[in-house]
């Protein structure tokens, strides 16, 4: 059986280390965006490095900070501001037409409940929770490839989909800190929680760990 203190204390520990790593430019600036700019940080960020959503998402901004200016710049003019995230175009298309299904459906406001948040287009549960808990400081535990990975190899979980991830943890983990998991576990492991070969010899929790996955381990963090 799970030991609840035991996921708590592994908590403690982890925050201690991640304060000192780098932390995800979103989470960083959250107090600054309102759930429409994370809603688009979002559509941009999917399968595009880190940097360079950050430069797209400043750009567009600048351009259309709201979603009444959104729909009023050509989904040309998109392409060319959020260029190169991947898959841009397409990306420009969702962005304009996720806009105007929000003034239509929503007077132009992003809605606060997770199932309506689900009925946007393009929108999955991933984001529909990042908005939530970034965007209206609501619990929520945001499930990415780090807090599916990380959560299955400290054994807390063991689950196939991020679906079922965000299940169980949210019956293991008290709602004070669902919305801190995602953060904390994205810098973690990106610097520590590594996918292939993590650097367990600098890890925290590495004795409440039961490495499941792991087949190598890590000797320096990997230079970008």
């Amino acid at each position: 059986m799970i030991d609840k203190r035991k996921i708590l204390f592994s908590l403690r520990r982890i925050q201690g280390q991640v304060n000192s790593l780098k932390i995800p430019w979103i989470e960083k600036s959250r107090v600054k965006l309102d759930p429409y700019k994370i809603l688009i940080f979002c559509v941009l960020r999917l399968r595009t490095k880190d940097k360079v959503t950050e430069q797209a998402f400043k750009r567009l901004s600048q351009k259309a900070s709201g979603v009444y200016e959104m729909v009023k710049i050509s989904t040309a003019e998109i392409e060319r501001l959020i260029y190169p995230v991947g898959f841009f175009r397409s990306k420009a298309k969702a962005i304009h037409y996720l806009s105007k299904e929000l003034i239509e459906k929503y007077e132009g406001r992003v809605p606060h409940r997770l199932e309506e948040l689900l009925s946007l287009p393009g929108v999955g549960r991933k984001t529909a929770n990042l908005v939530l808990s970034l965007g209206y400081k609501r619990p929520a535990i945001c499930v990415d490839t780090h807090v599916h990975r990380i959560s299955n190899r400290l054994g807390w979980v063991t689950t196939k989909s991020p679906y079922h991830t965000e299940l169980k943890l949210k019956k293991l983990l008290p709602k004070k800190v669902w919305s801190k998991l995602n953060p904390l576990f994205v810098a973690f492991g990106q610097n520590i929680c590594r996918p292939l070969r993590p650097l367990c010899n600098k890890c925290r929790v590495r004795n409440l760990c039961l490495k499941r996955g792991v087949k190598y381990e890590g000797t320096k963090v990997k230079r970008s």
